[in-house]
């Protein structure tokens, strides 16, 4: 019976998550009530799993960020070249961040579990930026710090471009992939 009732929790706590960012995105200021409509449940339940507003958006952010470790992960990037490792991780992350794009484009709360997450991603992905520099696909001389920045800002700008731009590209993240990779690694300039 405790297992039924957990599974039937987790499906919730996920519904109201997903509905969560639905709503917030056309509505930051929207309502628990709004969120627990368009999740299927009663506002009771949403308060049950989520004890107020706060602790809704800190557990999407906390999940949002497990998401884009997992989407990081899921790509293995230390088994493939480092090129292809790059495409792989930033494909996988564009999909997160176009499916959580409200919760990952807003300030949300730096919980402690939060932050242990966003570590984790800047770890994977200046280990990632290392092995590039290794490979020769970054100069030997690259700040490390300042290209991870860049690339997360390539990311951003990646994501933005989704949200207006209507071209067949703009809402394939292989695509967006291979545009934000390709400008990390040789900018607006011709390529030799």
């Amino acid at each position: 019976m405790g297992r039924a009732l957990r599974a039937d929790a987790e499906r919730s706590v996920r519904a109201i998550l997903e509905a969560a960012e639905r709503v917030l995105a056309e509505d930051a200021n929207a309502s628990m009530e709004q969120i627990a409509e368009a999740a299927g449940l009663t506002r009771i339940t949403v308060h049950r799993r989520f004890a107020n507003r706060q602790a809704l958006l800190d557990a999407l952010a906390v999940s949002a960020k497990q998401q884009l470790v997992d989407a990081i992960e899921e790509a293995r990037p230390e088994s493939a070249p480092a090129l292809v490792a790059l495409y792989r991780v930033t494909a996988n992350v564009m999909r997160v961040k176009t499916t959580w794009r409200f919760t990952l484009s807003h300030a949300t709360a730096h919980t402690d579990a939060a932050a242990a997450l966003w570590e984790e991603i800047n770890g994977h992905t200046t280990d990632l930026l290392n092995r590039a520099r290794e490979e020769g696909l970054l100069a030997p001389e690259a700040d490390l710090e300042w290209t991870r920045q860049v690339y997360y800002a390539l990311l951003s700008e990646a994501l933005n471009r989704s949200g207006v731009d209507e071209s067949p590209t703009a809402e394939d993240p292989d695509a967006l992939a291979t545009l934000v990779i390709d400008t990390l690694l040789h900018g607006a300039g011709p390529r030799s």
